[in-house]
């Protein structure tokens, strides 16, 4: 009983903290849609010529937000907690949708409002990885940590879908483009109300030395205390006491340890290669590479299943045999075998590898079969085909880069720099993020098919990047990657700790 309402409880805390992906999904994903219909163009009073800069604008500076996001936000995941930092992230993130939502007919409000949003996202963005990651049993914390990315395809896909509706079914009025901008309040305020319910992190808890605190936390997401809960409290709390006795004072000199150094150049690569891979440009630019390959005046709906696509290619029924019997776990995801089974080194190469002949494909297919000037309904066969290539390469992003890059990161810094070292990747994340939002409307007007070329050849150099540079940390507690990056200061037996616990 003990096990299942353990299990119950990490997935439930999960959920609620990867609202703020499914948040920051949204609020990205609805952009797209929402600036190719009129009624938004209208009451703006821009021209059809603006729109390649107002595309660029209106997704770039949520980015530019949710950069200062992430460093504002590590004193406060610092002193705070994490759960309170969630609950300031929503809190700004509202503020940020309410300035959007309301028809001031002034583009620089509208962002205005996206950047105190991305500010919110930021600080999400910082705070989910590593809340997941100290509280998720490390059986399963590859399967949980990666639900950042399922919500993170959730959202892009509600979004996708919410913009089709509009288009379709709503009067082209102020109303049309308000309804998708007004429900990113819903996930908000579910992350704020959501985190009330839910205890501290054990291990922020035990560095601040509160440690009957910590251990009613772990006894709390574990299901019940037990000897096994006694031993992994011995092991956390070891392993936080290693790291103090290394030195008495967080220094920048500590970032700059050879084994830490190296984390924080895995941190900022793996985000600036989760960008190159061109997955986030498809999911911001949907609607417009659509009519790129051939999608016509079809594209908000193809764009809607697209994002069924993002959502799908995470599940999967998953067999297991567990003491002779075999027990089926509904709705767990493919990444559940890939991060577990096949490894974070395995999917980051094998996904780079994918995505790069599927966009090398595309890339052939619109410069050969270019679709008409005059966009129709009507889809072609090979605008068909390169709708299928960009749909089987969201699945491969799902089952890899999309999913792994935030768990890697979450997982592989000691708990003194955990805060600084998540705030550094998703900080380098947003940065990039900003500069592909600028280059790639701009790409896809000015050099076409080439753009998927380019996609093509930066997946190829990220397999290189991946083989070479990446460290496995697959089966690995949070304690032990000291060991795996080779830190000389802070490194400990976990298994001797938790056993000579478990024998007391």
């Amino acid at each position: 009983m003990g096990h299942r309402l353990g299990t119950f409880r990490a997935i439930y805390l999960v959920t609620i903290c990867c609202m703020g992906s499914f948040l920051f999904a949204y609020d990205t994903g609805i952009v797209g849609g929402i600036l190719t219909l009129k009624s938004f163009e209208k009451d703006f009073g821009y021209t059809a010529k603006q729109s390649t800069n107002v595309n660029a604008n209106a997704v770039s500076v949520l980015q530019g937000g949710a950069f200062f996001g992430c460093f504002l936000v590590w004193p406060i995941a610092s002193r705070l907690g994490r759960r309170w930092s969630l609950v300031v992230g929503a809190i700004i993130f509202i503020i940020g949708s309410i300035m959007q939502v309301v028809n001031s007919h002034s583009l620089s409000l509208f962002f205005v409002g996206r950047v105190i949003s991305g500010l919110g996202v930021g600080a999400c963005t910082v705070v989910v990885p590593i809340f997941s990651a100290e509280m998720a049993p490390k059986e399963i914390r590859g399967r949980l940590g990666s639900c950042f990315q399922l919500f993170f395809a959730g959202g892009v896909c509600v979004s996708y879908w919410v913009d089709y509706a509009v288009e379709s079914r709503v009067p082209a009025s102020t109303r049309q483009w308000q309804i998708p901008i007004g429900l990113q309040l819903v996930p908000g305020g579910i992350l704020c109300l959501g985190m009330l319910l839910i205890p501290e992190s054990c291990r922020w808890l035990a560095k601040r030395d509160r440690l009957d605190e910590a251990l009613n936390s772990l006894i709390w997401i574990r299901g019940g205390d037990s000897v096994e809960v006694q031993g992994e409290f011995a092991e956390i709390l070891e392993g936080v006491s290693e790291e103090v006795r290394a030195k008495d004072n967080v220094t920048w000199r500590e970032c700059l340890l050879p084994a830490n150094r190296y984390r924080l150049f895995l941190a900022i690569t793996i985000q600036l290669n989760q960008q190159l891979t061109g997955n986030t440009s498809l999911a911001y630019y949907a609607p417009q590479i659509f009519k790129e390959v051939g999608a016509g005046t079809s594209s908000l709906l193809v764009t809607g299943f697209f994002g069924i696509i993002k959502v799908v290619s995470v599940g999967i029924f998953i067999v297991r045999s567990a003491a002779g019997q075999l027990s089926t776990y509904l709705c767990f995801y493919v990444w559940t075998f890939v991060v577990e089974s096949v490894g974070r080194k395995g999917a980051f190469i094998g996904g780079s590898i994918g995505m790069g002949i599927q966009f090398l494909i595309i890339a052939l297919i619109v410069k050969y079969n270019p679709p008409p000037a005059n966009a129709t309904a009507k889809i072609s066969s090979p605008g068909a085909a390169a709708i299928a290539m960009v749909y089987l390469e969201a699945a491969m992003y799902n089952l890899s880069w999309g999913p792994v890059a935030w768990l890697y990161i979450g997982e592989i810094f000691p708990t003194r720099i955990r805060e600084f070292g998540v705030a550094t990747g998703a900080a380098s994340q947003w940065l990039f993020n900003f500069v592909l939002s600028q280059i790639t409307p701009h790409a896809i007007a000015n050099i076409g098919w080439r753009t998927f070329l380019m996609f093509c050849i930066f997946n190829w150099a990220i397999s290189v990047y991946s083989w070479v540079l990446l460290k496995e940390t697959k089966g690995r507690s949070l304690e032990e990657m000291e060991f795996v990056f080779g830190s000389k200061e802070t490194v400990f037996d976990a298994g001797a700790t938790r056993r000579k616990a478990e024998e007391n």
